[in-house]
């Protein structure tokens, strides 16, 4: 899945369900328990969730109904092998969020049950198909400040290969010996998901240093499958499941935690930037202030040498006429600060300006800083919030269940690895 690179991707993930199991994943996917370990399901929402095939009967009566139909065949299987698989098709919660919501999910989910269909052989295979839509994702919802829900589709089905039986020597027509008696659909998860050569551009199979075929995982194949599928559908904003993830081998409960820890490292991350962002802003409203203070110092010294210029009034001496007698020196003195002056007041106008250009600026990037800071907000609340939001959900989900933990049978465990990105 992504990484915190801001790319959106598909995964499917391929279960195998036992028979004991069926039982637990029909009430889990159909919402028919009371309560739910799960603490991100939300009762009041299940009206939302959508069928794309709606189960007529219990898991175990389809698969029953479907074997006297003759529309499968369980001839010659072991008494513990696999009737039933489940393919879970999931993307982000941000990319539905991001174009829509439910509406979209609902469209996404109606094309990828028909890639589905495909990759099961036949929809008269498939037992159940659901969208869960009441799912929250907290995550999100902490960081947005209002609801947002984890869209994904579970599809049951039987897994079925092509099988041809033929005529054994018992027969009494020696002629059909070893040829085609007739053809079944012979349920088996083994031979459904059988690792196949990989080949060469030429169609060639490749071949390893010993001579062996390389195997190309067929789960490997089932996720380029979907993501065709899916990309030729209209879906070119989404690119495939990374290649080489295991995260189809954790539990439920501990893929949703990573998932979430995933999301608060993205809005870690976002939040750095927008803090960086702040950073940078204050440094430059800092250095507009100073640039202020220096024109005002400026325009205070201007403001004092206009003020001893005032003692000019004083040089010289009236005479009977009315008029005023210098004296040489005086004479000099007064044209010296006369040059002064004039200079002094274009540079005062020049001050002026600066001044008022200053202030202009000054105000501009305080409200920059403001609006900034009133952005960036929710997201350092965010940060601050989320891993204690994450520690609790750990301790609320893992921590009660440790002495159950211990006692889960080997069946449970094996589930988890059947799964293979």
């Amino acid at each position: 899945m992504a990484r915190n690179d801001g790319i959106d991707r598909t995964s499917v993930r391929n279960l195998a369900v036992s028979d004991k199991a069926v039982g637990n994943t029909q009430q889990h996917n159909e919402r028919e328990k009371d309560s739910y370990r799960n603490p991100d399901i939300i009762p009041q929402r299940t009206a939302w969730n959508i069928h794309f095939k709606k189960p007529t009967a219990s898991y175990t009566d389809l698969f029953a109904q479907l074997e006297a139909d003759g529309t499968i065949s369980t001839r010659g299987l072991k008494p513990d092998a696999t009737h039933y698989c489940e393919l879970v098709f999931d993307v982000n919660s941000a990319y539905f969020d991001n174009h829509g919501g439910y509406e979209f999910a609902k469209q996404f989910y109606e094309d990828a049950y028909k890639a589905a269909v495909q990759i099961v052989g036949g929809e008269q295979y498939i037992l159940s198909a659901v969208m869960h839509a009441d799912e929250i994702n907290r995550a999100m919802t902490e960081a947005l400040g209002r609801e947002v829900y984890h869209y994904h589709l579970h599809v049951v089905y039987v897994p079925v290969v092509e099988k041809q039986i033929l005529w054994s020597k018992r027969c009494k027509d020696k002629a059909l010996v070893g040829t085609v008696k007739e053809t079944v659909m012979q349920v088996s998860r083994s031979k459904k998901w059988a690792s196949k050569p990989l080949l060469d551009d030429a169609g060639k199979p490749v071949l390893q240093k010993s001579g062996k075929p390389v195997l190309k995982k067929s789960y490997s194949v089932l996720q380029d499958d979907f993501f065709n599928y899916m990309r030729n559908a209209g879906y070119t904003d989404v690119e495939r499941g990374e290649r080489g993830s295991t995260e189809e081998h954790l539990t439920v409960t501990q893929f949703k935690v990573q998932r979430e820890q995933e999301r608060l490292d993205s809005l870690t991350a976002q939040a750095d930037q927008k803090a960086q962002s702040l950073a940078k802003t204050s440094q430059t409203l800092s250095k507009k202030e100073k640039e202020l203070a220096a024109v005002q110092k400026k325009a205070t010294l201007t403001k004092e040498a206009l003020i001893h210029a005032r003692d000019l009034d004083y040089i010289g001496k009236r005479t009977f006429l009315g008029n005023y007698s210098l004296t040489e020196e005086e004479f000099s003195k007064l044209k010296k600060q006369a040059d002064h002056g004039y200079m002094m007041d274009v540079e005062n106008r020049r001050l002026k300006e600066e001044l008022s250009t200053a202030k202009k600026e000054a105000v501009r990037w305080s409200n920059k800083y403001h609006d900034l800071w009133y952005d960036v907000k929710p997201y350092l609340d965010a940060l601050h919030r989320a891993p204690e939001l994450v520690r609790g959900f750990l301790e609320k989900i893992l921590a009660p269940k440790q002495e159950r933990t211990m006692n889960v049978p080997q069946r449970n465990r094996k589930r988890g690895q059947d799964m293979e990105l």
